[in-house]
């Protein structure tokens, strides 16, 4: 094919395919090159300007987060964050979404998701030692959703397994607006030593850049493009922008790259996975970064399909391919390195001080671009939002019908977002390497930190149908959420990552529901010292002009300096007492038993005192930290009745709980209640631990039967019938016709 001219390209708009608006190009042509740029360029510049490479849309926002703390080595802007924890020990975590490929090719979409977010964990020098994802779905009541959840849910379990990292936990929803935009969010977790740490630099005139890894073909060219753009049918067959992923050629070059790092420091500078945008996103950031150059010569990439054009070798996304740039006097070394490991491994350019990004092929200079123009004066915009009319309405609150208490208790228990997801996160090793205290199924999972005492707690969370009701408070409640599931744990909460998944921005309304949910989230994330120190946004996230819920997803980790303390949400004895700490208020806007009832959620939310909640966190953490209670769940979806469901669920333990509350609040959905079993021995100490936050509202039995008695109504469930409907609705759902 013959390449346009950059005359063409002007007079054509070609540019405008590739995702660059007219004013864009105009800012290139006239203040970054004062020139036309030629094919190759204008494609650079196209996925280096995307949104999902420089946060045009969203940069303004992002800078409302708080991304700072005493415990903060790395923050946002390297390709993990990184969290101090102790005896010169630190993690590295991050999220990144992968939804528009999921959409596209699920199996191959998720699974490249998960490799692309452990390399930017290793690439910082970690060893990765958890993977967790959030997926949302549509309902499961077609077969194209089922197809999307089988498959996705297999290419993350496939990749995982097969790279040896354990996927701890996560969370599965499922709502019609995602039916043919799923969201496919993948968080990974590291460990390093402080003295261990590598950056995505490039600096040192003189200095050479290594390409390890994978060879480069033609998939995912244009991803970072296609990531930054609105779906719909005529999007269904764009499988070039989605990469193929091989979890062997992964493993090698991680176990090469921890072994380079912890091994052989000295050789190297800096070291950076090549994902969204491939060759031309990770050597102009890390020269960016450095404030140098570069001189990349194509020639010498690894191809393993001929003919590729600048244009494709610069724009592939292909998979397991990582940069470094190294000491000349260590060249051979690196390279025998390498070789060993079975890995491709060449010099494919130098970094320079002349502060340009150039790039040649056969000889031929086909690129001439200040690094600057690339990654740094990308245009920023300030959007305008407007407030959703849908929340032009009264602060009534929703009124559930539980005239039935039994039937309306066991259809809660068989919503999909509430019923066992056991049916897909058995697909996920979660005990690979047999440092996994707690895994899939409990509040929080939690992995030990080997050769110490201390362990980490994880989890993901985003409750979009609370952000779409009211984005500010929605915003709150999912850091809310994340909080409490660390708390009920034992741990900490020390560090978030994000994963903002929106529509749109462009449209007021859109754009309106990304702010405040940002700035909710900023609140929580301020009052309670949790710095956002990593994460990404996902814009555009729409099916034939119709958005997603507003949902923004957040991954928080908390610590635990003595892992023996960590705690499970199940009843541990019969005879136990149970108590609910956290007063129980009617709160039922968003919530999972108005979407089952009426099929939409709508409504005001109730505002959050944060002081209160912040103290009741400090308060189930001392109970744990002292061994006053066994057992601690998070009460959040479906509310009391679920929680006490999952609760008995987990050893087959029924209860007899007398509330001084309505039949109806057992489905309100407070936020940061806990509830919690105690020894009959250590009753007094609690109680007067506990003062008026927490009430005794039952005992632990020895039988199988849920006995609830509230204000007006009384019922005896009986427990296997119950767990039957938790466990087995999403596998009768995925049966397929």
């Amino acid at each position: 094919m013959t390449e346009p001219t950059a005359e063409v390209i002007r007079e054509t708009k070609l540019y405008k395919a590739w995702g660059l608006s007219e004013q864009e190009y105009k800012i290139i042509t006239d203040k970054v090159l004062n020139r036309l740029p030629n094919y190759t360029e204008t494609g650079l510049f196209s996925v280096m300007w995307s949104e999902h490479c420089s946060y045009k849309n969203s940069k303004n926002v992002l800078r409302k987060l708080p991304n700072k703390s005493k415990r903060v080595l790395a923050g946002p802007g390297e390709d993990a964050g990184i969290l101090d924890i102790g005896d010169g020990q630190a993690i590295v975590f991050k999220a990144e979404s992968h939804n528009h490929p999921s959409a596209v090719e699920p199996y191959q979409g998720a699974a490249t998701g998960v490799g692309g977010i452990i390399r930017d964990i290793f690439s910082m020098g970690a060893t990765p030692i958890a993977l967790l994802n959030s997926l949302k779905f549509g309902e499961l009541d077609g077969e194209h959703t089922k197809y999307l959840a089988e498959e996705i849910v297999a290419g993350i379990g496939g990749y995982g397994n097969c790279i040896g990292i354990p996927t701890v936990g996560g969370e599965i929803a499922f709502q019609e607006r995602y039916s043919n935009n799923p969201l496919v969010n993948a968080m990974c977790v590291g460990v390093i030593n402080h003295s261990d740490v590598k950056y995505g630099k490039a600096s040192g005139d003189g200095n050479l850049i290594v390409y390890v890894g994978a060879k480069t073909g033609r998939d995912g060219i244009h991803g970072a493009t296609f990531a930054s753009d609105e779906f719909a049918d005529d999007k269904e067959t764009q499988r070039s922008a989605v990469q193929v992923g091989d979890p062997f050629m992964e493993k090698l070059l991680m176990d090469a790259c921890i072994e380079l790092v912890h091994e052989h420091s000295e050789w190297i500078m800096g070291i950076q996975d090549m994902g969204a945008a491939g060759l031309v996103s990770s050597t102009a950031e890390m020269a960016s970064k450095a404030g140098s150059g570069l001189i990349i010569e194509l020639d010498e990439v690894p191809q393993r399909e001929t003919e590729m054009s600048p244009y494709e070798i610069m724009l592939s996304e292909s998979q397991e391919r990582m940069v470094l740039c190294i000491h000349p006097e260590f060249k051979n070394d690196v390279l025998d390195f390498f070789t060993d490991k079975l890995l491709d491994a060449v010099i494919i350019g130098k970094v320079t001080d002349d502060r340009q990004y150039k790039i040649y092929h056969h000889k031929k200079l086909v690129c001439d671009i200040p690094v600057s123009g690339l990654v740094d004066d990308s245009p920023e915009y300030k959007h305008t939002g407007s407030r959703p009319k849908r929340l032009d309405i009264s602060d009534k609150q929703f009124e559930p019908n539980v005239e039935d208490l039994k039937s309306v208790w066991l259809s809660i228990l068989k919503q999909p977002t509430v019923s066992s997801k056991e049916y897909f996160y058995n697909t996920y090793d979660s005990q690979i390497k047999a440092n996994t205290i707690v895994k899939s199924g409990s509040d929080s999972a939690v992995v030990r930190i080997r050769n110490t005492n201390k362990a980490i707690a994880l989890t993901n969370d985003g409750n979009s149908r609370f952000v779409y009701v009211d984005p500010y408070i929605g915003g709150q409640l999912t850091v809310i959420e994340a909080a409490s599931n660390i708390v009920a744990s034992g741990a900490t909460p020390i560090g978030i990552t994000d994963c903002l998944n929106y529509g749109n921005p462009e449209k007021s309304e859109i754009f309106w529901e990304f702010e405040q949910s940002v700035e909710g989230i900023a609140s929580v994330c301020e009052k309670f010292d949790i710095p956002v120190i990593s994460g990404n946004v996902s814009l555009y996230n729409e099916y034939n002009d119709k958005a997603i819920f507003p949902s923004p997803m957040i991954g928080m980790t908390g610590l635990l300096e003595d892992s023996s303390k960590a705690t499970t949400q199940g009843f541990k004895d019969a005879g136990d007492l149970i108590y609910l700490i956290g007063e129980t208020c009617d709160d039922y806007n968003g919530s999972e038993i108005q979407q089952m009832q009426i099929n939409k959620v709508e409504g005001r939310l109730n505002k959050l005192d944060l002081d209160v909640i912040s103290k009741r966190y400090q308060k189930v953490l001392s109970f744990i930290d002292k061994g006053l209670i066994k057992s601690c769940h998070d009460v959040s979806e479906g509310g009391l009745a679920v929680a006490l469901s999952e609760a008995a669920f987990e050893k087959k333990l029924g209860f007899k709980i007398n509330l001084n509350m309505t039949t109806k609040q057992l489905f309100s959905e407070t936020p940061a209640r806990f509830l919690v079993s105690v020894s009959k021995d250590d009753r007094d100490k609690f109680e007067d631990a506990v003062g008026d936050e927490g009430k005794q509202i039952g005992f632990v039995a020895n039988d199988d039967f849920m006995d609830i008695q509230t204000v007006d109504s009384e019922v005896k469930i009986n427990l296997n019938e119950a767990l039957s409907s938790w466990k087995e609705a999403i596998p009768c759902l995925m049966k397929t016709e």
